[in-house]
């Protein structure tokens, strides 16, 4: 499946489920300039203010990459502020989407840093 690109769109394109604010499952990687900024922490901080639930870490490319899980319109809330904002000084080229997914429980009830 292609991943989704957004950068300075208004909102992701993540298909309605069952109801009006499904669970929502997605995995994400962040592009541009975006590491040694405390992206992760910025990225925690705001998944935890949303409810959301997942994991966050940098990679060996450069980029950041994780999965989120929650609500449909917190994580497009959270895929907005990855793909637009950001940790201070950083400067977001793109955010693609891969593997979104409907659930049914919300498996990841935290967010974490991995290293």
């Amino acid at each position: 499946m292609a991943a989704e690109v957004i950068s300075a769109l208004p909102a992701p394109q993540i298909p309605d489920g069952p109801d009006g604010n499904p669970i929502v499952s997605v995995e994400y990687e962040v592009y541009g300039q975006v590491q040694g900024l405390g992206f992760p922490k910025f990225a925690k901080d705001q998944a935890e203010r949303l409810g959301l639930g997942g994991w966050v870490k940098n990679t060996r490319q450069g980029t950041i990459a994780g999965r989120l899980e929650g609500p449909k319109n917190q994580l497009i809330q959270m895929v907005q502020w990855m793909a637009r904002e950001g940790s201070p000084g950083s400067k977001v080229e793109r955010c693609e989407l891969r593997n979104w997914e409907f659930t049914v429980v919300q498996t990841f009830r935290n967010f974490s840093v991995r290293f």
